[in-house]
């Protein structure tokens, strides 16, 4: 960041930092203790959909890494989705698969597609929670949606589990920036 930068307001984008996904089991132990919260097996990658040859290589090359426990979707926004499949006590092994996705999307020059990863877990009443990494600012934030559709928020529990994973997770600062993901795959 030069001098003009700094007058002008402008700040360096934050580098994403993949390796932050690695706390995602710790941060899994933390909401199963404190809080009843199980994984799900489920983890999804988000991107910006790519066209063409490309988008054939990347399907090819995430059939390669992670083998049969991987679907794409895209979402209603055109936004490219990657689902990856873990026993759901597995959070290590799911965790090392969305990395291993995001780092070789990154490599082949789609880190500027990259979105968001997720990881899902449930309670004993059945409430969907996921953990998103939010790949351009490096930070995470708790998404919750109501159950029984629609397209409503659980803010207490997203503010709860916030306060329980402060010291797992960087998570974002920004509320405004804790997008909703409706109907991610993974959750």
């Amino acid at each position: 960041m030069g001098f003009l930068d700094a007058i002008l307001g402008r700040s360096k984008p934050v580098r994403p930092d993949l390796d932050r996904l690695f706390a995602l089991p710790s941060a899994a132990v933390t909401l199963q203790a404190a809080a009843g919260f199980q994984p799900t097996g489920l983890g999804s990658v988000c991107f910006a959909s790519v066209e063409g040859g490309a988008f054939s290589r990347i399907q090819e090359e995430a059939q390669g890494l992670l083998g049969g426990s991987v679907e794409f979707t895209q979402d209603a926004y055109g936004y490219t989705w990657l689902l990856a499949r873990h026993a759901p006590d597995d959070v290590a092994g799911l965790v090392n698969d969305l990395h291993a996705v995001n780092t070789s999307l990154e490599e082949a020059g789609f880190g500027p597609q990259l979105l968001c990863s997720l990881i899902g877990f449930r309670d004993g009443r059945d409430r969907p929670l996921a953990l998103v990494y939010l790949y351009k600012r490096g930070t995470f934030y708790p998404f919750a949606p109501q159950p029984g559709g629609g397209e409503k928020r659980d803010n207490p529990l997203e503010l709860q589990t916030r306060a329980l994973l402060g010291d797992d997770l960087t998570v974002e600062k920004d509320l405004a920036r804790w997008f909703p993901v409706w109907g991610a795959p993974g959750l």
